[in-house]
């Protein structure tokens, strides 16, 4: 394609925002309303989920009180935006109404969060969805996010390390233990990937973080086939006061 085409396509169709359409700058991009709506998280964040911090970053690492109390078989975690607002609209437009247009500014974002807990030699890897569920939606979405961040990173990425061998019911209106429970057994390595995961530190993507079961029971299943350690990266984050 010649430049001079290119040139004309964009005056026929300029890029335009993916929250609002309103022409921009960039492919992919968002205008300046709605960049300022995006709950980006940013600053004092908790190391171990996340969630942001009252205070300073002086770089050392802090944890927020949840996973003070809650146990969190992972090493280090991020977030690139809590789960409100406008990033709330991506993160469900993503998932049920096909925007596969915005797996690559989301993309961009959860590298640009994830750059605190990269590490060479990682293996990255989607949470997995339950056969059932990716025959009716067609894509996994945390796997279309996690292959992005990959890539961004030069890591090595692998979109079947893990199986959902049981459908679980929806975690929407459990409570804490609940939600926990509802995940046990339900993720496992695969047994054909298994000697990927020998000595590795695995980088675990999903789209939102809420109470961390689903993190929690993923990480399970990478330390018990051989991974050395686990971190994990959620596009959007779940905060109490948020």
């Amino acid at each position: 394609m010649t430049q001079a085409f290119q040139s004309t396509v964009r005056l026929i169709f300029p890029p335009a925002c993916v929250g609002c359409g309103a022409v921009v700058a960039t492919d992919f991009g968002l205008c300046p309303s709605c960049w300022r709506e995006m709950p980006f998280i940013g600053g004092l964040v908790c190391d171990r989920c996340g969630t942001p911090l009252p205070g300073e970053n002086d770089g050392r690492p802090e944890t927020c009180d949840d996973c003070m109390v809650i146990a969190r078989p992972w090493s280090r975690g991020r977030a690139a935006f809590l789960y409100k607002g406008l990033a709330r609209d991506f993160v469900l437009s993503l998932k049920h109404s096909d925007r596969l247009d915005l797996v690559r500014p989301c993309g961009d974002w959860l590298a640009k969060a994830a750059e605190a807990i990269i590490e060479p030699n990682m293996i990255v890897a989607p949470i997995p969805l339950h056969w059932s569920r990716l025959l009716k939606r067609r894509y996994n979405q945390s796997a279309l996010l996690s292959r992005s961040v990959a890539w961004k990173a030069g890591l090595q990425h692998c979109p079947d390390l893990l199986q959902r061998i049981r459908r679980t019911p929806s975690q929407e209106g459990r409570n804490l233990d609940q939600r926990f429970a509802n995940l046990v057994d339900a993720i496992r390595a695969h047994p054909r990937r298994i000697s990927m995961l020998a000595s590795r530190h695995v980088l675990l993507v999903d789209d939102v973080m809420t109470s961390g079961a689903t993190f929690a029971a993923a990480t399970e299943a990478c330390l018990a086939a051989g991974a050395e350690q686990v971190s994990v990266l959620a596009l959007a984050r779940v905060a109490k006061d948020a």
